[in-house]
């Protein structure tokens, strides 16, 4: 049986009306998730259910514990010292609710973690504690006002080789309002940020390069070798859901990345579970062992 010509091309006529209208369409809406926004939720989401397949942390400390924190809380004067770091009563309870972590916490933090790094076992297989160095608060905020030269961050490392090291770990201060963690990794040759806000960006791992361009021409004068390297803006970082827990997020990223770890455990049920053992630690001048 032949076809019937007539309805192939009545048919054909439709099909082309078709297109026309499509074409002539008023565009999208710009403000309809693109593809890339959808993938990016698409993500996040895979990696929310990737941490809660993992070990989850407790929601308290020991009791004996939860009570050495209420009476640091209520210790007058300097609470502790590790290094050349120390924090007050005042500082210590930053750590309360809701409160925004000051430079004393989190430097004292960051001091603990470099204690732990140097009294590591770098012989021992079970370890998992990399060679790790941690650069203060201050840092950051000199490499971004004065630059490498006029900020004289030569001298921030006079006495560390930061190309011996697998890690260095960076606290980011955004124009005082919010807290964020970053890191040279010699081991993985990435520059990394991560935001509990995402929106920090390639302009932390740009400044990193610089930094490390600079530093190497200093040290050991000639170029540093960028092959391989590569920028690392996390888009699986645990998310704050106010505007206060930030630097309790970038401790707790520090001190997963001094472990090897990127792949945070942590998200913003525990932050008044770490909020305590932060105290506890803090007080005691020493990072828990425990989950």
């Amino acid at each position: 049986m032949w076809p019937d010509f007539a309805d192939m091309r009545k048919s054909l006529a439709v099909y082309f009306d078709k297109v026309a209208k499509t074409h002539n369409e008023p565009k999208v809406n710009e403000w309809a998730p693109t593809l890339e926004h959808l993938n990016k939720k698409l993500r996040d989401r895979r990696a929310a259910i990737d941490r809660q397949r993992q070990v989850k942390l407790p929601d308290s400390l020991p009791d004996e514990d939860e009570q050495a924190v209420e009476r640091l809380f209520k210790t007058p004067g300097v609470i502790s010292k590790c290094a050349r770091e120390q924090v007050t009563n005042s500082d210590i309870r930053r750590l309360l609710p809701r409160s925004w972590l000051n430079d004393e916490i989190i430097n004292f933090y960051g001091a603990m973690l470099n204690e732990r790094s140097d009294k590591r076992d770098a012989k021992d297989p079970r370890s998992k504690l990399l060679n790790a160095y941690y650069l203060s608060t201050f840092f950051w905020a000199k490499l971004v006002k004065d630059g490498y030269e006029k900020g004289r961050l030569s001298k921030w490392t006079k006495k560390v080789d930061i190309f011996s090291k697998d890690v260095i770990l960076i606290p980011v201060n955004h124009r005082n309002q919010h807290w964020t963690a970053a890191a040279i990794n010699f081991k993985a040759k990435r520059f990394e940020s991560y935001d509990s806000l995402n929106m920090a960006g390639e302009e932390v791992c740009e400044r990193l390069r610089e930094y490390v361009a600079a530093e190497h021409l200093n040290k050991k004068k000639k170029p540093f070798d960028f092959t391989g390297w590569k920028s690392h803006v996390a888009e699986d970082t645990p998310q704050q859901e106010n505007g206060y827990d930030c630097g309790v997020f970038t401790c707790q990223a520090l001190e997963s990345l001094s472990r090897g770890e990127d792949k945070f455990i942590f998200s913003q049920k525990d932050m008044m579970y770490l909020r305590r053992r932060m105290v506890w630690e803090i007080g005691h001048a020493q990072l828990r062992q425990d989950a």
